[in-house]
């Protein structure tokens, strides 16, 4: 075989193979977002474990308690529970007897929701699937002695969503965590022992296309060996064409570094980021498991949820709402309500949300907040309140004599005439009172 043959056979055999992802930053973050999750835009975060037992303050119960020592939950436990009593001890109570999967994907699937995240293990450590690594403090061994992850999953994708895992990288109280705190992180014993092993059982077993990383915030990402699990994730293992991928890999790495970014809890940024972001938010704003005390005005109502989404992914994001089951295993009614209703808007809006993106500019000042989006050459502008007047006016879009201009809902199409220089003013019709307030033109042919 010649040397120019040779050549043109190793150029071939590499595009068949693909790019290969070398364990740094610079390799990593240069992989291009798998188109899925971006036209997705809207999906739905569960926080599940043990915490939802004593259902109080918040996931973070464990730390606060034995952590913090705050004077409310050591109140609390002294209350309800006898002396002696342990986190370890709530275990049992985890019963999730309740627990449909199929229910819970029918109203996963109800809510226009185009993706799901588990929360796989939280920084208690304990594991919502049989992990090897975490023997008799996982959800097969303990508590509802059943593979949740695995239950979960096999619904959701029956409904053609996608489905992804939250899981910590540290845990409050594991003593091999501690000891490499304590050694400054000069050891990797939890690492080697725990967290990688975790991370590729998950991956192996239930093929997430969402990995959703957490508690890395202590560490370097040298320390959580981050870069060498993300070049098998995306060279080797089982998804590494769909899967994606958050920032949350080591201190220092959070809007920086990952498949996309989420740079802090209820991140809301002033203006569009340059690299794709999420915002993930709970219904109950105080907390992202279930508490039994919540209190209807703790919670986001329909109205502030839809404008919050709206917002979001005006600005290029996608939104992830979290709701916290119980024990038992249910979603708590008004939870399920804020749900449906978010479907029965993204019902009719949806176009003006799924496979968007941000356009030249995001909102102006109307009588009402107007919001804006694209696709193609279709501009959306959607306001999140029940204009007072029939008579509407847009300052930003530029009219042409082929432009059409719609209200999402309704099939014929507005009165509009337009203004100097650009916008229109439009007529619109008796708008409908609905509990999200808020509606969408669709303009067709605008500048």
């Amino acid at each position: 075989m010649t040397r120019i043959s040779l050549f043109l056979c190793a150029v071939f055999c590499t595009a068949c193979i693909g790019v290969k992802y070398t364990p740094d930053w610079t390799s990593l973050d240069s992989r291009p977002l798998p188109k899925w999750y971006d036209e997705a835009k809207f999906g739905i975060f569960i926080h599940w474990g043990v915490f939802s037992v004593p259902g109080f303050g918040s996931e973070w119960f464990w730390w606060n308690w034995k952590g913090a020592h705050k004077a409310n939950y050591i109140a609390y436990m002294v209350k309800n529970y006898p002396p002696g009593f342990t986190y370890a001890d709530f275990a049992p109570d985890f019963h999730a007897q309740f627990f449909d999967p199929e229910q819970w994907a029918d109203v996963f699937l109800a809510s226009g929701a185009k993706y799901v995240v588990l929360t796989s293990k939280h920084h208690e450590g304990f594991t919502n699937w049989g992990s090897p690594n975490s023997w008799n403090w996982n959800s097969v061994d303990n508590g509802p002695h059943r593979d949740l992850v695995a239950d979960l999953g096999d619904a959701v994708r029956k409904r053609s969503l996608h489905y992804g895992l939250y899981s910590t990288l540290f845990e409050w109280f594991n003593p091999l965590y501690m000891s490499d705190k304590q050694s400054g992180f000069k050891t990797q014993e939890f690492v080697v022992n725990k967290v990688m092993p975790e991370l590729h059982n998950l991956v192996n077993r239930y093929k997430p296309e969402l990995i959703w990383s957490d508690g890395d915030w202590e560490a370097p990402d040298t320390y959580w060996n981050s870069t060498e699990f993300l070049a098998w994730l995306y060279n080797d293992s089982p998804v590494k064409d769909v899967v994606v991928t958050n920032d949350r890999w080591g201190a220092g790495c959070s809007c920086k570094h990952g498949g996309y970014y989420n740079c802090a809890d209820k991140f809301t940024p002033g203006q569009p980021p340059k690299h794709k972001w999420e915002k993930c938010t709970s219904v109950d704003n105080y907390s992202w498991g279930y508490r039994r005390n919540m209190m209807l005005r703790e919670l986001m109502d329909l109205p502030s949820i839809i404008k919050d989404m709206v917002y979001t992914v005006s600005l290029g994001g996608n939104y992830l709402l979290n709701v916290g089951p119980t024990a038992e295993g249910m979603i708590p009614p008004v939870f399920e309500e804020r749900l449906r209703s978010i479907g029965d808007w993204m019902r009719i809006n949806g176009e003006a949300i799924y496979a968007t993106e941000p356009w030249k500019v995001q909102t102006e000042n109307a009588t009402v907040p107007v919001w804006y989006t694209s696709k193609g050459s279709t501009v959306y502008a959607i306001f999140t309140a029940n204009p007072e007047k029939a008579i509407f006016q847009l300052s930003t879009p530029i009219t042409t004599d082929k432009t059409v201009v719609t209200l999402l809902g309704n099939p014929e199409p507005l009165k509009w005439a337009p203004l100097h220089i650009s916008g229109l003013i439009l007529l619109l019709p008796d708008l409908p009172c609905t509990p999200a307030q808020a509606w969408t033109i669709k303009l067709d042919g605008v500048n």
